[in-house]
């Protein structure tokens, strides 16, 4: 038995096709989000922490997800949570896309980005708001953050608001570590947070 070769206009006709339905998607893409039919933007980056998810609203970026978290997971969690009118437009996350690659570098200390923080709230998004404060290259506990909230001994709840933050790097949980010093657990993984806090450390 031999292996049955496909001519090379059929190869030639069939990679026409593809091409033709890529730019009709776009196409699409494009008309949605200038017909404001979009509520929900995404798009998925590399990163040395591996492949995140980038989710943007008419207010900002509102979702960054690791791929630990399931990317379709975290799609179907925002359709439900969000708006059910998301789609891949990867243009309309280039900003948070770039600064990405500059943090990364290391050419970027801090995000400029606008946020979304629907997906937070009450204590959750109290704690949040505090966690840019702590400076890069820069730790601080799970105690020491609590005491910068209206709830100074609700430690627990501070582990519980970052393990739930929905704009890690972004909103930077992974600066918290435990009163003894280590690391303590992250939401991309302990292995994604040592890398960040090397990368951070100039390591």
């Amino acid at each position: 038995m031999t292996d049955y070769e496909f001519p090379a206009e059929l190869l030639a006709a069939q990679e026409v096709r593809d091409a033709d339905l890529e730019r009709l998607g776009a196409s699409l893409r494009l008309a949605a989000a200038a017909e404001g039919l979009v509520d929900v933007a995404y798009r998925v980056v590399d990163s040395p922490v591996g492949p995140l998810l980038l989710a943007g609203t008419g207010l900002g970026l509102v979702r960054v997800a690791f791929a630990r978290e399931g990317h379709e997971a975290v799609l179907e969690q925002l359709s439900k949570a969000v708006s059910p009118r998301i789609l891949a437009a990867p243009a309309r996350l280039d900003l948070a896309a770039r600064e990405m690659d500059e943090y990364f570098s290391g050419r970027r200390h801090s995000f400029d980005l606008d946020l979304d923080f629907r997906l937070a709230s009450g204590f959750r998004r109290e704690v949040l708001a505090h966690l840019p404060e702590i400076g890069y290259g820069h730790t601080a506990s799970y105690a020491a953050v609590a005491a910068m909230t209206s709830s100074p001994r609700a430690v627990r709840a501070v582990g519980t608001a970052c393990a739930r933050n929905p704009l890690p790097l972004v909103v930077p949980c992974h600066r918290v570590i435990r009163s003894d010093g280590s690391q303590g657990a992250y939401l991309g993984g302990t292995e994604a947070k040592s890398v960040l806090l090397a990368l951070e450390a100039g390591q």
